[in-house]
């Protein structure tokens, strides 16, 4: 339901800019719109402003700050939406939050967000470039970028009209890197934020970029007063990026023991500090412990247990997204080099391969999706029986099912080849019944806090994660299910309420 009851107030105390919002609309054949509420980090923080403190806990900034969330209409359900509402969606669909969704054009949304956040950004900072023939940034690129800055000029105004006097202002991820400096142009005296939930690109790789759009980018961020990361790994190098790309534009500071802080001094403009932080989300615990227990998970787990057939058989457990960078296609090489080297497994153990599809207005991601449904029925094919079938791959996207999953797993399988964090590898061993076993990507940015109890892999070496599956299904019970625990007492230090107002805080300081 929509309707022009709520309206956005300016003056918000706090406000989110991302390019998905928490709530999108479906257009029906008879005129209704229908809205559907999100769910992730970002809607479990901004949820936590306005409620009272739990343990004690004191929140600087006060938890009942007027908060707003800008997004973008991401479709013409939403398109209507903003419509009828002039972008100020109704809080009875958002549950509560109030939030001002900016309707873009649909050609420069596109542009901007499959032309350079998506195919550009994002295979930069996951290195996923077939560099003997890609990238190419010829004109076509130019007039994509200039709609990527039209995108990003949007958002900045619509944060600049909301924002009441000193407003703290958190920007998300590489689709609004330019958002920062645009706003803190117009309106200097709010505090902002950017967050980047991807990982950052060493220096050499994002040099690929052209010189003008390094500059662009990194001084966009700079614009704010703090640009936060998952992990230190991916914060030193945004810093390292910022020293090549501006030479003697910018100062950083290397402290031995803490994370850098950059200063930028633009030709252009004044100088600006920018601080770093680090804050890795973590897994929700509460939430994820009650809805596995459901019965829509239980159900999903019987028909799993019939899918596997036989209750002495292992599962080998992986829930990913078909993006490039997941890594699905390798990690079935390395499930068919298991069965080949290790015969004692066939029948024994199942391979239950969640692969829903991603992206698929990209051809490259479609042809992606079609390689990993082929190669899992040519590892079916080649070893399966007519009572075992070793791979079972599902590819329509099913929380409850992949709960069930968690709750299944003996071993979880998890070898992106570069992640900013990954988010299942903190959420299996948390669901887990019995305590599973974490195979990890060393690229994964869990790594950094899972990866002493994990079974870390080279996500390129087929081989070697072959090898570390069997150690995992080996693994005795009790050691396993203390590897589990403790993973899963590192996975939820960092809930995403908390890891929300941590920011916050952060950007008061």
């Amino acid at each position: 339901m929509v309707s022009e009851r709520s309206a956005v107030q300016q003056g918000a105390e706090v406000l989110v800019a991302s390019n998905r919002g928490p709530v999108s609309y479906t257009l029906g054949e008879d005129g209704a719109l229908t809205a559907k509420r999100g769910g992730g980090g970002l809607v479990s923080g901004l949820s936590a402003i306005g409620q009272p403190p739990r343990g004690g806990e004191h929140l600087d900034e006060g938890r009942r700050a007027d908060a707003v969330w800008v997004c973008a209409a991401l479709g013409a359900g939403d398109r209507e939406a903003v419509r009828r509402t002039g972008g100020l969606l109704d809080t009875a669909d958002t549950g509560g939050q109030r939030v001002r969704m900016l309707d873009i054009p649909a050609e420069v949304h596109a542009a901007a967000y499959n032309g350079v956040a998506n195919s550009v950004l994002w295979f930069v900072h996951h290195m996923l470039y077939q560099t003997p023939l890609e990238p190419a940034f010829d004109a076509d690129f130019r007039g994509q970028w200039a709609a990527y800055e039209a995108y990003n000029a949007a958002f900045a105004g619509a944060l600049a009209d909301c924002a009441g006097p000193g407003a703290a202002v958190l920007v998300q991820d590489y689709h609004l890197t330019l958002v920062p400096g645009m706003l803190r142009a117009v309106r200097p005296d709010v505090r902002i934020a950017h967050f980047s939930h991807t990982p950052w690109a060493p220096p050499e790789y994002f040099a690929m970029l052209p010189d003008d759009i390094q500059r662009q980018v990194v001084l966009g961020i700079l614009g704010a007063d703090r640009a936060n990361f998952l992990t230190e790994r991916w914060a030193r190098a945004f810093a390292a990026c910022c020293e090549r790309a501006l030479g003697p534009d910018c100062t950083v500071h290397w402290p031995r023991h803490e994370t850098p802080s950059v200063v930028a001094m633009p030709p252009e403009g004044k100088a600006h500090r920018t601080r770093i932080g680090v804050h890795g989300l973590g897994a929700d615990a509460e939430f994820l412990r009650e809805r596995s227990r459901r019965p829509d998970v239980e159900e999903r787990m019987a028909a799993l247990r019939e899918q596997i057939g036989g209750a002495d058989r292992k599962t080998i457990v992986r829930v990913d997204r078909t993006e490039l960078s997941k890594n699905i296609v390798r990690g079935l090489l390395a499930f068919r080099r298991l069965l080949a080297d290790r015969p004692e497994w066939r029948e024994r153990v199942v391979h239950l391969a969640f692969a829903y599809p991603s992206r698929q207005d990209l051809a490259v991601y479609r042809d992606y999706t079609a390689q990993v449904g082929a190669l899992a029925e040519e590892i079916n094919a080649e070893y399966g029986t007519a009572t075992w079938q070793p791979v079972v791959l599902h590819v329509r996207d099913d929380f409850a099912r992949s709960l069930a999953a968690y709750r299944l797993a003996d071993v979880a399988l998890v070898n992106p080849i570069r992640d900013g964090m990954n988010l299942v590898a903190k959420e299996v061993p948390v669901v887990s019944d019995t305590g599973c076993a974490l195979v990890l990507s060393r690229e994964a940015g869990a790594w950094e806090e899972l990866g002493e109890d994990a079974l870390t892999v080279n996500p390129y070496d087929v081989a070697q994660t072959a090898e570390a599956l069997h150690e995992a299904l080996t693994m005795p019970a009790p050691e396993r299910a203390a590897r589990c625990a403790r993973l899963a007492a590192a996975a939820t230090a960092l809930p995403p309420a908390q890891w929300f107002l941590e920011q916050l805080r952060a950007l008061g300081e």
